[in-house]
């Protein structure tokens, strides 16, 4: 059965949202995934995760001052939401002193994806709204199941921090709002909801990879 065109006479962030919902809901239902949501990932599995997540965010945050003239990164660029010092804090506190795999062609596939999005700012919009407001909504629900199931009493959860800001709603609206303000052709939101598509496929690679470990990752207490 072929897929349904996305509606792109609609708010880009709106075609982002539903043109992409297939991908979005595959990456959610990953078996890593449904096993970090459900508590069951060991401090291996999470520590691995972060530094897959660390080669991404080290992409994500390369790109904008390339790009600091261009639009479409002027709306979403915002040095509030830096990752990697967040991940470092966090590794100390999930595998200190240990060395972990970093070989990964799932996330450097995923990091050539995001370096290549130099060539025009709504490609690199794409996948900063993908990860940042993925972090900023259903991220918010990880760092609170870590916290409690690890008793962590808030440390080794500072990847899920946005203190900085301010109140994860508001802040999504504004986001979203200045999207919308670019007033973006059809052609460039058609272009802009398949890369979101494409993040997402490249999320759901990077869990799947994972997942070929979750004997490995799976918590025995």
């Amino acid at each position: 059965m072929t897929a349904l065109a996305p509606d792109l006479d609609v708010p880009l962030s709106t075609a982002m949202r539903t043109g992409s919902q297939a991908e979005h809901e595959a990456a959610e239902s990953s078996s890593f995934m449904s096993e970090l949501l459900a508590g069951r990932i060991n401090e291996l599995g999470y520590a691995t995760y972060l530094l897959r997540l660390r080669q991404v965010y080290g992409a994500l945050e390369s790109v904008p001052t390339l790009l600091a003239d261009d639009p479409y990164v002027a709306a979403v660029h915002d040095l509030g939401l830096a990752r990697l010092a967040a991940i470092d804090a966090d590794l100390e506190v999930w595998a200190p002193g240990a060395t972990l795999q970093a070989h990964s062609p799932a996330a450097s596939a995923y990091c050539d994806r995001v370096l290549d999005s130099r060539g025009w700012g709504g490609l690199y919009a794409a996948h900063h709204y993908t990860r940042y407001l993925g972090d900023l909504s259903g991220g918010q629900a990880i760092g609170r199941i870590l916290d409690r199931e690890f008793g962590l009493g808030g440390r080794g959860i500072a990847f899920y921090d946005f203190s900085a800001v301010g109140k994860p709603k508001p802040y999504k609206d504004a986001y979203r709002a200045r999207l919308d303000a670019l007033d973006a052709s059809l052609a460039e939101k058609g272009r802009i909801v398949e890369e979101v598509k494409v993040a997402f496929r490249l999320n759901q690679a990077l869990f799947t990879e994972l997942g070929q470990e979750i004997d490995a990752f799976r918590r025995t207490d």
